[in-house]
């Protein structure tokens, strides 16, 4: 027969057994993680996303990143272009934590530190069937990625608060260093340093917005996604005279006349700081992505600026997290590069008169832009990019901006 006192310490050692069991899983993880990144599309004629040369600039990243399509790319089209999304970690004490970040009809293309890049496609050439794994050879990708879905993976992130390593850095300019101006943790990856996990990439999905031009010049923009759009900024830059309007948030539709171009940066970075601290990011965050986007949000053009939907975010780029944050901030800056009468008879009257640096303001675009010029003159649209190519090479121009 069981003694009583072996009983009652048997039930006493349980009951802590299950209560610490209990703590430790309801215990929140000393563990933030903030992220911010743009996606880019272009308007067609009905507003929605149209496929272009998503990586068909120069890049201004430094050599230190992985760029791992660099052959591919010109075989590589998509409709949205996944830019310098930034992971941040936040933590009192020192800790190692695994990440991954899937990427359905997408590719990750660039990234920062070392990482596992995953390519899987649907059944054998995209027919359907089971998701199979792409290794080293990636000739076999459908260019249209309707049938991809990408991931990249970081294993052992060890994040150091209070740790001062040396980061790298390169003479050259690049837009990428001004992501480490926050007070985020440093954090280290098979012995390579840096303030964040980085990562780029390109796909093919619908993104929330469409935004199409009226007869008399208007936007009319549709939330053609579940979840209202916090905020939008019409934006426009002609030979540096600037102009925004600003909506709130978006559940359906809207019309949005031009802007006058009567407007002052300071006042419209302020204005787009404050959208993206109320969305969770910290203030120092919210800088440092405005810093980095600034030249290209900004440039020659007219465009939609606007805020994702957090379940958007998480629908499109998947994030896990182990062990998992006790809070977590994913912000996104959706940009829809309008083509409007005035970007076209800037871009026809350069190429009449060859001047390239004008037509180089909008290279990133300049094919969709010549499709909407020369509708159905294919023969035209590749001349023209022939010889803005040429100027490219001769200049050193094209960098992504």
């Amino acid at each position: 027969m069981r003694s009583p006192v072996r009983f009652v310490t048997l039930l006493i050692s349980t009951a802590a057994f299950l209560l610490a069991a209990e703590l430790h899983r309801v215990q929140p993880t000393d563990l933030t993680v903030h992220e911010w990144g743009t996606f880019t599309s272009v308007a067609g004629e009905d507003g929605s996303a149209v496929e272009w040369n998503t990586l068909g600039c120069k890049s201004d990243l430094p050599r230190f990143v992985v760029d791992s399509y660099r052959g591919l790319k010109w075989g590589l089209l998509g409709t949205v272009r996944m830019e310098t999304p930034v992971l941040y970690f936040y933590s009192s004490r020192e800790m190692s934590a695994n990440v991954k970040v899937s990427f359905p009809q997408g590719l990750i293309t660039e990234w920062y530190p070392k990482a596992e890049n995953h390519v899987y496609q649907k059944g054998w050439n995209g027919n359907d069937g089971p998701m199979h794994r792409l290794e080293a050879n990636l000739s076999g990708i459908d260019a249209s990625m309707r049938t991809i879905t990408g991931a990249i993976e970081w294993k052992n992130v060890n994040v150091r608060p209070g740790a001062a390593p040396v980061l790298p850095v390169e003479s050259g300019p690049s837009h990428y260093y001004a992501a480490r101006g926050t007070d985020a943790a440093p954090i280290s990856v098979d012995g390579q340093h840096e303030k964040f996990l980085f990562y780029r990439g390109i796909g093919r999905f619908p993104v929330p917005l469409s935004a199409r031009l009226s007869t008399d010049g208007k936007i009319i923009v549709e939330n053609r996604g579940k979840e209202p759009v916090p905020s939008v900024i019409l934006f426009e830059n002609r030979q540096g005279r600037i102009g925004y309007r600003t909506a709130g948030a978006i559940k359906q539709t809207i019309t949005l006349d031009a802007p006058s171009l009567d407007n002052s940066f300071p006042q419209l970075r302020q204005q787009l700081e404050s959208a993206l601290i109320a969305q969770g990011l910290f203030a120092k965050e919210a800088q440092a992505m405005v810093e980095t986007w600034r030249d290209s949000w900004f440039e020659e053009g007219s465009r939609l600026i606007y805020i994702l939907p957090t379940p958007a975010v998480d629908a499109i780029l998947p994030l896990q997290v182990d062990p998992a944050p006790s809070q977590t901030a994913r912000v996104f800056v959706g940009r829809i590069e309008l083509v409007t009468p005035e970007t076209k008879r800037s871009v026809e009257s350069a190429i009449a008169k060859r001047d390239w640096s004008v037509v180089d303001r909008y290279s990133r675009f300049l094919d969709p832009i010549l499709k909407s010029i020369y509708t159905g003159n294919a023969d035209k649209v590749s001349e023209i990019e022939q010889l803005f190519r040429n100027f490219q090479v001769a200049s050193g121009a094209g960098a992504c901006r």
